[in-house]
This record gives C-alpha cells, structure tokens and sequence, in this order.
C-alpha cells in the first residue's frame, strides 16, 4: 500500500460514494475502486459495504478510519519538515464555527503573508470540530469555549470574546411571550445551544418548539419572517437590529457570555504552517486590543 491509496480510503469514507471520491480527486471511477479493491487485498478485509444508495464502512473499515487520518496528517508534517520557518508550505485545514465574525481578519492577515500554505476552511459545531481535530481530521478549529473543549490531548488559544442574544423579529416582546414561540437553533454540539439550554434549565422552561436549521443565514432570516427566535452572538446581529429587522434581547451573564477559543492538538513537533497561524491569531488579537483602546 501507499499514501496515495490511503487518501483515497479516507475520501471514499467522508463522501460515501465512489463517484463524489472520484470527482473530488480528479481521478477515474474505475482507478479510486481498483486502488480500494488493491488496499482490500493488501490488507486482507473487507473496508466497505456496497449497496444502492453508495458504500459504507465495515466495522473493521471504521477502525481502520482514525489510523489512516493520523498517517496522512503525520506525511503532511513530514513535508513540512524542510520548510522554512519564515515562509511555510504544504496544507493546513481548519474550521470555524459558523458565527465567528472576526475570523476572516484572521484568515485574511494569514493568507496575505503566507502564500505558499494552501488552507482550507470549513464549518460545524463545537462538539464536531473537536472530535475532528482529535481525529486529525483538522489541524485546528475555532469553537465555543466550554467543558466540551477541555481535553487533555489539546490546547486551547482564546481568541475572541462575546455577547448571546436572544433574537426576534421587530415586534417587541416580552421574554415570556419569545419562550412560546419556536426556537430555531444549531445541530447538537454547538456551544450556543448548550448556553441556551443552561438557562431553559434553570428556570424550567421547557420550550413548546424547536427546530434545528442549518445555517446562520437561514436562522436569521427565518427569525425576520417571525418563524420563531434564536440565540445567536450579538456581533453577527447587530446589524440587523440598527436596521429594525430584529429585536436583541439579553439574557443574564452566566448564560449569555462566551469565549471563541482555537483548539489544536498537543504535539512535540508544530509544523510552520500551524505555527504562522497561531502566531497570526495572536497578531489579530493584538491589533483589536489595540484599536480597540485608542
């Protein structure tokens, strides 16, 4: 076997499908399901299900997943051995959180002096991310501060600090009349949903309904069309409200502030790509210290 056959196990894995592999390699059909057919025989089992609606992973395939995602990460590192310090190459994939507003700064500042890092960015919730860093899936995310984060095989950088608020649209409510209505909130795992939750719990508010969307953006156009309210930071929204479109309402602090902490694995060895990144998050930071003190 070869690393090239073990990118494609792993593509084939997070796709489900042949074919959506295929196409994101920009290999042949044919080539992605005789290399998974070769690793098969390398390593003497069956790694999938084929059936209709795609393949899934067998159980010895799903416990094959986490080893080949530690090798390619490890190959990446490896390439990045001989890169200088100062001017870094090779990948580095990260992910946010969808309402981290500040973070194209950041991406922004990096991308500007590092032009040889190809980086890659992605969304989810808290919950995921870290799984994904753990998994070295991601060399790094951005994610809610929480007891979700704390693990002994990573560390943690804060980064930004903010407001929850509770969002209607522009009629105004009363909290007691916005608990009635739908709450529109994140997948399981996000750190705003588990902050709400806190809150619901501790005054024995057991909300009449709930329904998970997809995105910031839906989230907060459903709002405006008074399909129900949200919790949401309040620097994604206050835009919104100078417009009239919605109406913030405050919750008490324990429930309501919250810290955006970049996660990273605990390594002996940090390639200069992740280095250049983190050292960039503090630069950011530093500079709205700054600007925001002057």
């Amino acid at each position: 076997m070869n690393i090239k056959d073990l990118v494609i196990f792993q593509t084939v894995a997070n796709e489900g499908s042949i074919n959506k592999a295929a196409e994101q390699l920009n290999y042949v059909q044919s080539n992605v399901t005789s290399r998974i057919q070769k690793l098969e025989r390398d390593l003497d089992t069956k790694l999938f299900h084929r059936h209709k609606r795609g393949i899934t992973l067998t159980n010895e395939g799903d416990a094959l997943l986490p080893y080949v995602q530690k090798i390619i990460s490890l190959t990446e590192e490896m390439k990045m051995i001989g890169s200088s310090n100062n001017n870094p190459t090779g990948k580095l994939d990260v992910a946010s959180v969808e309402t981290v507003i500040k973070l194209p700064l950041i991406l922004s500042a990096y991308i500007e002096k590092y032009k040889k890092v190809e980086l890659t960015l992605s969304t989810g919730v808290t919950a995921e991310l870290k799984e994904k860093v753990l998994q070295y899936q991601l060399d790094g995310a951005f994610v809610t501060k929480s007891a979700i984060t704390n693990h002994s095989d990573l560390i943690q950088i804060d980064v930004f600090h903010e407001k929850l608020v509770l969002i209607s649209n522009n009629k105004t409510k009363s909290i007691e009349e916005l608990i009635q209505l739908p709450i529109l909130r994140f997948s399981e795992g996000c750190g705003y949903r588990a902050k709400l939750n806190e809150w619901l719990e501790a005054k024995n508010i057991v909300p009449k309904k709930v329904m998970e969307l997809g995105t910031l953006e839906t989230t907060l156009g459903s709002v405006i069309s008074g399909l129900g309210v949200a919790y949401v930071p309040y620097s994604t929204v206050k835009e919104y409200e100078k417009k009239n479109q919605i109406k913030c309402y405050s919750l008490p602090k324990k429930y309501s502030q919250i810290t955006t902490v970049f996660i990273y694995r605990k390594s002996d060895y940090l390639t200069p790509a992740l280095q250049k990144f983190i050292e960039t998050i503090e630069e950011v930071k530093d500079n709205l210290e700054l600007n925001r003190d002057s």
